[in-house]
């Protein structure tokens, strides 16, 4: 694949401005080199320069000089020529334009001072090619993976350097930021990169004297506790940390962290759950008439997977279940990921190798994701989890490219049948068979041992409880949804969400052929038919008018409780299932706070 030069689109660029043709240059379309009616003065070529509607209007975004030039081609073209043009670009825009090599034909432009070429392919950078009065320039959102051949002879009067989306981060691309390669540098754009070792990085921009604003945010070490406090304290000339200006207050409270070399190499995240709402009521509509067993109950829980080393359990209001210390490494269990694909087949799962973390490039840590439940609630209409989980993650890069991945929750129920056991107690409870003796060559029942056994019959029968006998739990998904954290990347602390997961249906028996309308009406009619039953065992003269009466009555009923329950039932709005889920990064506001957290810390990543 040939490679885009840099010196190509720029020629591109200026071909089309078409500075030799009309309205430009010496045309016979000039008044005052040829009379006729086709020429025009020079205020009329102007104006075609910058009417809206004009076809002659140009593009001036890659460079503002761009419409200057037009004009000069206008009034004094005997003034254009190659050197001059080349020399008149202060400033050069080159954005989205699939470059990938930047040549030595950038040289031309030797009074150029800003460079932007964003968003291209552009995997290296030789510091030669660059016109040495160069003062800004942006390289975001590139290829770069070192900065060796950018340091090598940098442009000696650069002040703005933007390096921000590309992939550096390594040890070597930290020697290369330092006050003897940038002795002029007042801003520095380092955000969206892949630097993990905070303190190596800002020991090596504390050398660069002039350095004012900063920009550091998207790199895995902002996730620790201590950013920005350590960049705020280690960096006393910085006017400006991630687009936000830092006040004395700020500086006062951050004040102690460099001289205590306060920097934390990990991040702590905290994943609550709170109350969830809008579950249907999964014994509504049971009949009353059911038997007595098996005994139903149902229960809801949540669950989510979520990076982690290791799991600091902050649960103070309910016991809840992590399941981390029977965890593999793509997530939860065996027996829970089992107990799922029997359970719900029929609904959205997520897919757990689709959050994993490429951890392949970290040789000592090594991040996984954990699955975690939470405690099992029965049903109401407002159920409080009140689930608060920490997570301790050493991998910051892993635990980037996870927050920008976002998680999964998930929504469960559980269904338990009950049934009596089948004990010695059941057993006897059962009616004795009466004793029989033989009297005259028939068998005859003793009224005494079989009045005993009677007796005896029905004490068991008051003393015994039977005793129930759980089936293995019946599990299914309700409903999942998927939680964005980019937000915590990019300089958020905390994710506070409302999960919608929209109207649910429980399991319960719930047949969806039949109308609240129609089980009514079938109730009454068996009620009516009982109560016809009751009436013909009274005298037969009032049979038939109380029969008659009975229907007329049953009728209008029917027709009026069925109208009043269907007026009842579609009143009903149906209540979106929703849960509140809070993710936050702790953050440290004090150099005194963070000490017994570390001692902690090393006490839980040594055991």
């Amino acid at each position: 694949m040939s490679s885009n030069k840099l010196s190509a689109v720029l020629e591109t660029q200026i071909h089309r401005l078409c500075l030799s043709d009309f309205p430009f240059g010496h045309g016979t379309w000039t008044k005052g080199r040829t009379e006729g009616a086709e020429t025009e003065d020079t205020d009329a070529l102007l104006d075609l320069l910058s009417c809206p509607r004009s076809p002659w209007r140009h593009d001036k975004s890659w460079s503002p000089q761009a419409p200057a030039l037009r004009q000069l081609a206008v009034l004094t073209p005997e003034r254009l020529h190659k050197d001059f043009i080349y020399n008149f670009f202060t400033t050069l825009r080159i954005v989205d334009k699939s470059v990938s090599d930047m040549d030595d034909g950038l040289l031309k432009f030797s009074k150029l001072e800003e460079l932007v070429l964003s968003d291209n392919q552009i995997s290296q950078i030789c510091a030669e090619n660059l016109p040495s009065t160069l003062k800004i320039l942006d390289v975001r959102a590139n290829r770069l993976s070192a900065l060796n051949s950018l340091t090598n002879c940098p442009p000696p009067c650069l002040q703005y350097l933007s390096l921000g989306s590309n992939s550096l981060g390594s040890p070597e691309d930290v020697r290369h930021l330092t006050g003897r390669h940038w002795p002029q540098l007042v801003c520095l754009d380092l955000s969206n990169c892949e630097f993990e070792d905070q303190r190596a990085l800002l020991s090596a921009l504390s050398s660069l004297p002039c350095l004012r604003t900063l920009v550091l945010e998207g790199n895995p070490f902002t996730l620790a506790p201590s950013y920005p406090a350590f960049a705020v304290d280690s960096l006393p000339q910085l006017s400006c940390l991630d687009t936000s200006w830092i006040s004395p207050e700020e500086r006062h409270h951050f004040r102690g962290f460099a001289k205590n070399n306060v920097a934390a190499d990990w991040a702590s995240c905290i994943v609550s759950v709170g109350r969830m709402r809008g579950i249907p009521d999964p014994l509504i509509r049971v009949d009353e008439n059911i038997a007595e067993f098996p005994v139903i109950n149902y229960s809801y829980f949540i669950t989510y997977e979520f990076l982690s080393h290791q799991t600091v359990n902050q649960n103070s209001d309910r016991d809840s279940k992590s399941d981390a210390d029977h965890v593999r490494e793509e997530g939860f269990s065996d027996a829970d990921l089992q107990s799922n694909r029997d359970c719900g087949k029929e609904s959205f799962q997520p897919n757990p190798p689709d959050l994993l973390v490429d951890t392949e490039e970290t040789c000592h840590n090594i991040a996984y994701v954990s699955g975690h439940r939470t405690s099992k609630l029965t049903w109401s209409g407002c159920m409080d989890f009140r689930d608060t989980q920490t997570y301790i993650v050493t991998d910051l890069g892993g635990l980037k490219r996870f927050l920008n991945q976002g998680f999964y929750l998930t929504i469960e129920e559980e269904k338990v049948l009950s049934w009596p056991a089948a004990s010695e107690d059941v057993l006897l409870a059962k009616p004795s068979r009466p004793v029989k003796e033989k009297k005259n060559g028939k068998d005859k029942e003793s009224p005494i041992k079989s009045g005993y056994a009677k007796d005896k019959s029905k004490d068991k029968k008051k003393k015994c409880v039977p005793e129930l006998v759980q089936d293995a739990p019946i599990r299914r998904i309700l409903g999942s949804v998927h939680i964005c954290l980019q937000s915590l990347v990019t300089g958020g602390q905390k994710v506070n969400v409302l999960c919608d997961l929209g109207a649910l249906q429980t399991e319960s028996g719930v047949d969806t052929t039949q109308t609240p309308k129609q089980d009514l009406g079938e109730k009454i009619k068996e009620d009516k038919k009982k109560d016809k039953e009751s009436k013909q065992r009274g005298g037969s003269g009032t049979k038939r008018k109380n029969t008659s009466a009975s229907k007329g009555r049953g009728k209008g009923r029917l027709e009026c409780e069925m109208d009043a329950h269907t007026d009842a039932f579609g009143s009903v709005s149906v209540e979106p299932v929703t849960v509140e889920v809070n993710v936050e990064l702790e953050k440290w506001r004090s150099a005194s706070e963070a000490h017994p957290i570390t001692e902690l810390l090393k006490q839980h990543v040594l055991s």
